[in-house]
C-alpha cells in the first residue's frame, strides 16, 4: 500500500508516465423489442424481455497526472488480451517514454508472464523491460486510481442497454474523448501519513 501512495506523490514526468491499469466486464444486452423513444415529459421505455448477447471486457489505461484515459474494449479477457494492450501502451501511446510506470491489481493475468505467452520471447522481454510495475495489494484495489475511473464509466455510460461489442467500443470511446477533452483528473488525497493513522489495524504492534 505504501509503496503505490509512494508512486502517487511524484511529479509528472513525461519519461517515465504515470499509467493505472485495470479491467471489468459488460454484459451485452439486446432488445426483443423496439423500445418507445422519449418524448416531451416521458422517458424512453424499454421492453422487460431482453436477450443476453454475452460479455465483453473493457480495459482501463488512466494516467491520472496527465488527466487522459484510454479503453480497450475485448471479446475475452485472457493473458492475450492484456499483452496486447500493454504493447500498445508502449509502443504506440508512450513510445518515447524511458519507463511506464504501471500500478494495477494483482489479477493473474496482469503479470509479465503473460507478455511470454503472447509474444516471442525477445519480444516480451523488450516490452517488459519499458514497464516499473507496482501492484495494489491483495484486497486493497480500491488504491488503483483505474478503479475509479471504471466507476465513473460505468455510471455514466455503460447503465444502460448495449447490445453488441462494437456498439460499446463506440459509447466508451466517445465516453473517453469528453473526458480527454476536459482533461478530467483524480483529486488522490489518501496518504502514507493518513493510511498509518486510519489504517493502523493493518500494521503490526512493536513492543517497546
Amino acid at each position: 500500500m505504501e509503496d503505490v501512495l509512494e508512486v502517487y506523490t511524484r511529479p509528472y514526468d513525461p519519461r517515465r508516465p504515470l499509467v493505472c491499469m485495470d479491467e471489468t466486464p459488460k454484459q451485452l444486452i439486446g432488445e426483443t423489442r423496439c423500445a418507445v423513444p422519449m418524448a416531451a415529459g416521458q422517458i424512453a421505455r424499454h421492453d422487460y424481455e431482453y436477450v443476453r448477447n454475452g460479455v465483453a471486457n473493457l480495459f482501463m489505461f488512466f494516467e491520472p497526472l496527465a488527466g487522459r484515459r484510454r479503453v480497450k474494449v475485448t471479446e475475452r479477457r485472457t493473458r492475450i488480451e492484456w499483452a496486447e494492450g500493454v504493447r500498445n501502451l508502449v509502443d504506440r501511446v508512450h513510445p518515447e517514454a524511458d519507463k511506464i510506470v504501471l500500478v494495477m491489481d494483482q489479477l493473474n493475468t496482469h503479470h509479465p508472464g503473460s507478455l511470454y505467452e503472447a509474444f516471442p520471447p525477445a519480444e516480451a522481454k523488450r516490452i517488459a523491460d519499458r514497464l516499473e510495475i507496482h501492484y495494489t495489494p491483495k484486497h486493497g484495489s480500491w488504491l488503483n486510481m483505474a478503479e475509479i475511473e471504471l466507476a465513473v464509466l460505468s455510471r455514466q455510460c455503460l447503465d444502460r442497454r448495449i447490445a453488441d461489442i462494437r456498439q460499446l467500443d463506440r459509447h466508451a470511446t466517445r465516453w473517453a474523448a469528453e473526458r480527454n477533452l476536459n482533461h478530467t483528473k483524480v483529486r488522490w488525497r489518501f496518504t502514507t501519513d493518513d493510511a498509518r493513522i486510519k489504517l493502523r489495524r493493518l500494521y503490526p504492534l512493536l513492543d517497546g
